[in-house]
């Protein structure tokens, strides 16, 4: 049966991601894959995997996660913020990878139809702490407790003078281009970070979903009529609901994280047709 499948943090400069991104395979020759961000900090890695896998998949959809935005010392690209992003949406067309800059693909096979929109919406610094107030607080905080997220050196916002900044004008942007999709047809929205805050609060170290999303984005799986949401980011893969719609983390991650788990590593999640649940 032809599937809407998802993963996400790919994160193939690790050996062991990289062979296991050599041997995704879709279900049927119709399937569409959905990347939810950090394939990898290098754009040459970036180009390797999405192109590897839009020659499997009918189509590919990316978003693009924060190690993509990344200016890694490691990586002959130096391109920074903004100007980074744009390089890499380039990248993504020259492969026929559907990006956050280009229309909105409707699935139609089971589940749809449904319009796919891949998002590129930062985080602002509003997932904090209970009782902290401010961005400077909870930077504070973070950096006290020895959890700073490495956005914080690598991942620069230019022309912005913040990432917060660029934030602001990536949700001013997708609201915009969300409010003009087709009435009457459902969503499955894709990005990096979960788009509801109630993800975050099963981290280890609460102190890191300050970089993890935005508050801002709270109502837009009922705003927007999503049928499922997909993100990442977080490294805990799995599946849960809010005010009924279902939210799936589709992380592979690093391979200590994926190393214990009971799934195969590397199994691509089926967003439509719905699974069933398990009895």
């Amino acid at each position: 049966m032809t599937s809407l499948l998802a993963i996400s943090d790919l994160h193939i400069g690790y050996q062991e991601n990289r062979s296991i991104v050599e041997k995704l395979r879709p279900t049927s020759a119709s399937d569409w894959l959905l990347v939810a961000g950090d394939v990898s900090e290098k754009v040459s890695d970036v180009e390797w995997a999405l192109g590897l896998l839009a020659g499997r998949f009918e189509k590919v959809v990316w978003a693009p996660g924060n190690h993509e935005l990344w200016t890694h010392p490691s990586d002959p690209v130096q391109l920074r913020g903004e100007e980074r992003y744009r390089h890499l949406v380039e990248v993504c067309r020259n492969l026929g990878v559907v990006t956050p800059e280009d229309p909105y693909p409707t699935w139609t096979g089971p589940g749809g139809p449904v319009t796919v929109a891949p998002l590129f919406v930062l985080y602002d610094y509003t997932f904090r702490m209970p009782g902290v107030a401010t961005k400077e607080e909870a930077l504070a905080r973070a950096y006290d407790k020895g959890v700073v997220c490495t956005d914080e050196m690598l991942l620069h916002p230019d022309p912005y003078p913040t990432r917060d900044a660029w934030c602001d004008a990536r949700i001013a942007e997708t609201e915009r281009r969300l409010e003009a999709r087709p009435p009457g047809v459902p969503t499955v929205l894709v990005n990096h970070y979960p788009l509801v805050r109630e993800p975050t609060l099963i981290l280890y170290h609460p102190e890191f979903a300050i970089w993890c999303g935005t508050e801002r984005t709270a109502d837009w799986h009922l705003r927007f009529d999503a049928a499922a949401v997909v993100y990442g980011h977080l490294h805990i893969p799995r599946t849960t609901r809010y005010d009924g719609v279902r939210f799936e983390e589709v992380s592979l991650g690093y391979p200590r994280e994926w190393r214990p788990r009971s799934t195969a590593p590397g199994q691509l999640r089926h967003i439509l047709p719905s699974p069933r649940p398990v009895a």
